[in-house]
């Protein structure tokens, strides 16, 4: 197996970085009005923007702009490398580095890390299809064996060549967890995959569950070490991301009443010896409601200053750390999904924020140079045509955001550009699934993405120098 270097991940970061520093300045242009109508009251999306308009896809799969085109690639149920299946429910992926023997980077090749959003309510493939799978593999590399009926969620890891287009080679990287939604790279070259579920052993389970996981990208097939990261508390995580400055984690929580968190560990090179659990408070208006539900509490293109409230007991046997926060003064979010770092900042979808549950989209700044972190609602559009129910997110090599859309008909997938202005990358042209896990190869050139029934992963090439903007 291969790991990559810290220096190799700063490296990407940075080049990716690059494309997003025209978004404070681009946001200082204008007035202030002006930029408030783009990102809150705007009534369409523009198809003169991003790519062009949508060309339907005569297979019926997906609906990309003139010139675009897929692969489809590690469908729900085929047989992986290690004779084991291609769990269903595909959601959030990484993207990694192909990092060969003698510490080069293989420049065709990507590492993607899938997270499989399975429980048992979900009527889909998992893992072990037959009791034969089971015979002979190692039961201390599942997580909760559940009494002989394992949890089916885990991770999935997969080589992709882009230079041929080609899946090389894919098998189960994490086993025995439950509901494994989205996560965050690291810059350790590992995932981390979150468990969105609160759910504490008994009949069903031997384990309790609601934790984060970490899995090693490698080159070849093997099964990470099933061990659950208590000290980031135990709810129904969603995603994360990583300060590489710091190693300091922030995490969603995908509950309507849900918080955001930070995790600051005793060792940024080792997330297992311990650290403390932190939940964001808005300065000066403690347990403050920023949902926007009923009144336009929070307005975009404001950042306020925030602090954190320490948390304790954060494995959390009632499930009750959202509560306990609120009542200390942190900040109360409309279900905390996607996240990604960029630019310095971590920013993420509350799914339901805003008037008509639409979404929201936030930036949470670490140390603005004052000592001070900074909360901005950074866009809310209240028109289900310019975006519906953001959920996983990603950002582009051309600075944009990328944003996959839950719960619309159809879902898309939107670009945000760092003016607030929207535009459509693709569109569900078979079913109402919705996109996940989008993400971009190492080198930029592809973009990687999930539909999530009836499961499979696609990549997707095209012109993407030829982004236009307003």
């Amino acid at each position: 197996m291969s790991f990559v270097s810290r220096r190799h991940f700063l490296t990407r970061s940075s080049s990716v970085a690059l494309g997003f520093a025209g978004l404070s300045a681009s946001l200082a242009k204008g007035s202030t009005a002006t930029l408030l109508s783009k990102l809150a009251d705007a009534s369409t999306t523009d198809p003169t923007l991003g790519f062009g308009p949508l060309v339907e896809d005569p297979r019926g799969i997906i609906a990309l702009p003139e010139g675009f085109s897929y692969r489809i690639f590690s469908r729900t149920g085929e047989v992986m490398d290690d004779g084991l299946s291609v769990p269903g429910k595909h959601d959030a992926m990484g993207a990694f580095p192909y990092i060969n023997d003698d510490g080069s980077v293989d420049p065709d090749r990507t590492i993607l890390i899938r997270n499989h959003e399975i429980e048992d309510a979900h009527k889909t493939t998992g893992p072990f299809r037959h009791i034969d799978d089971l015979l002979g593999f190692d039961n201390t590399k599942i997580y909760d064996p559940g009494r002989g009926k394992p949890s089916r969620g885990g991770t999935t890891t997969m080589v992709y060549n882009t230079r041929t287009r080609s899946l090389e080679s894919h098998w189960l990287s994490l086993a025995g967890t439950e509901r494994n939604c989205a996560g965050g790279i690291t810059p350790r070259n590992t995932w981390l995959t979150c468990e969105e579920t609160a759910s504490v052993k008994g009949e069903r389970f031997e384990h309790d569950h609601g934790y984060v996981f970490e899995v090693p990208a490698t080159t070849k097939p093997m099964l990470a070490e099933p061990t659950p990261l208590k000290a980031m508390g135990r709810f129904m995580h969603e995603a994360c991301c990583v300060d590489p400055r710091t190693g300091i984690v922030y995490q969603t929580e995908d509950r309507h009443d849900g918080l955001i968190y930070r995790y600051v560990p005793n060792n940024p090179e080792d997330l297992h010896a311990g650290g403390k659990l932190q939940a964001l408070r808005v300065d000066h208006t403690p347990s403050l409601d920023t949902r926007n539900w009923d009144a336009d509490t929070i307005k975009p293109n404001a950042p306020t200053s925030v602090s954190w409230v320490t948390l304790d007991d954060v494995e959390s046997p009632k499930d009750d750390l959202r509560y306990r926060g609120f009542r200390a003064g942190a900040a109360r979010f409309a279900r905390g999904e996607g996240m990604w770092w960029g630019n310095g900042s971590a920013y993420f979808a509350a799914t339901t924020g805003g008037k008509g549950y639409h979404g929201q989209l936030w930036r949470l700044t670490p140390n603005t140079g004052t000592g001070v972190d900074t909360l901005e609602l950074f866009a809310e559009p209240r028109d289900p045509s310019i975006l519906h129910r953001a959920d996983n997110i990603t950002f582009s090599p051309w600075g944009d955001m990328i944003v996959c859309e839950d719960e619309n008909e159809p879902p898309r997938m939107i670009g945000v550009t760092p003016n607030g202005e929207f535009y459509i990358i693709g569109r569900n042209a078979q079913n109402n699934s919705e996109f996940a896990g989008a993400t971009f190869s190492t080198d930029g050139l592809t973009l990687f993405v999930n539909i999530q029934n009836p499961g499979y992963t696609m990549a997707i090439t095209g012109p993407w120098d030829r982004i236009k903007r307003g």
